[in-house]
């Protein structure tokens, strides 16, 4: 299958086009390499495939870039992962997160409309689910509310792909991914940035009672969700979860990251963030019988797994 993969050069991006090439597909990248953080790093998550994986660089509001790259390639499918991502930056910069992740979103599925690519498979988050009580989260639950402009720019993409499966035939596909974390996960997250600072034995921020509870989901789990969604063939326009289907708290989190590492954190407590969400919890039970989804691998598994990454990374 010919797959092109916006975002390509992110963490879950990246790992996706890897294993994409290992199974035998022909796969190519659109990528901006903004400096939402170093775009170094995403360089660096590229070299090992770029000879291999064409890489085309271009922002997602560019309608003229996208059209032509989506034409120019011709994919079986399109996976769409490039995004604004991050909740409390997208308070401070709400236009920003509209215009890429809607607007973004809505150029891919035009784009794939003119040039006829049968299948986009488009990431949304578990953001959308906002401040539901009723847990863990099924996709046919009513959502009505969201508590941030990233998980409004989430849900919007997921009505968008809705409109293009309805208007016009295209299969469409919305993951709702839950707290991804493992190898190349982006600095700015949680367990990587805590990661980092109790290593370095400066203070972590920790937000609110650290009662929180977050579905951390590991990379290669993830993965295997989307794969399984190239060839899926249910319902024209479906929506899944994809997650751990098992909850973290905050302080179990920091933790098990100290175990890991050998390490005390040095803990700021700091007042609950505006747009945080005090829960996700993943009901899986759709994409492991649709999918043949079948995560496995828990926290305590997975922070030691990323902490033997990154101490690597940080020798090489």
């Amino acid at each position: 299958m010919k797959v092109l993969v916006t975002g390509g050069a992110g963490f879950i991006g990246s790992n996706f086009v890897e294993k994409l090439l290992a199974e035998g597909h022909t796969v190519s990248v659109l990528d901006d390499f903004n400096d939402f953080y170093d775009p170094a790093i995403k360089r660096a998550n590229i070299a090992g495939f770029a000879k291999d994986a064409p890489v085309h660089e271009a922002d997602l509001r560019d309608w003229a870039a996208v059209e032509r790259i989506v034409g120019a390639e011709k994919p079986d499918a399109i996976v769409h992962l490039a995004a604004r991502a991050g909740v409390r930056p997208s308070i401070k910069e709400p236009k920003l997160y509209i215009d890429t992740n809607i607007t973004g979103t809505w150029h891919i599925l035009e784009a794939a409309r003119l040039h006829a690519v049968p299948r986009v498979v488009s990431a949304s988050s578990s953001s959308v689910y906002g401040v539901i009580k009723t847990a863990p989260f099924r996709e046919d639950m009513l959502i009505d509310q969201t508590i941030s402009p990233y998980a409004a720019t989430k849900m919007a993409t997921e009505q968008f792909c809705s409109n293009y499966t309805h208007l016009y035939g295209l299969r469409t596909i919305s993951l709702r991914f839950f707290t991804v974390y493992g190898p190349r996960q982006r600095p700015d997250l949680a367990i990587h940035s805590f990661t980092r600072a109790i290593d370095e034995g400066r203070p972590i921020q920790q937000f609110g009672d650290g009662s929180t509870r977050r579905d951390y989901t590991y990379i290669d789990d993830i993965l295997q969700g989307m794969t399984a969604c190239l060839t899926y063939d249910g319902p024209l326009c479906d929506v899944f979860n994809l997650g751990e289907s098992q909850t973290t708290t905050l302080s179990e989190l920091i933790a098990t990251i100290e175990q890991a590492l050998g390490k005390k954190a040095i803990i700021q407590k700091m007042p609950d963030q505006p747009g945080d969400v005090p829960l996700t919890y993943a009901d899986i039970g759709k994409a492991r019988a649709l999918l043949g989804y079948d995560p496995h691998t828990k926290i305590a598994e997975g922070i030691p797994r990323f902490v033997e990454w990154y101490r690597a990374s940080r020798r090489g």
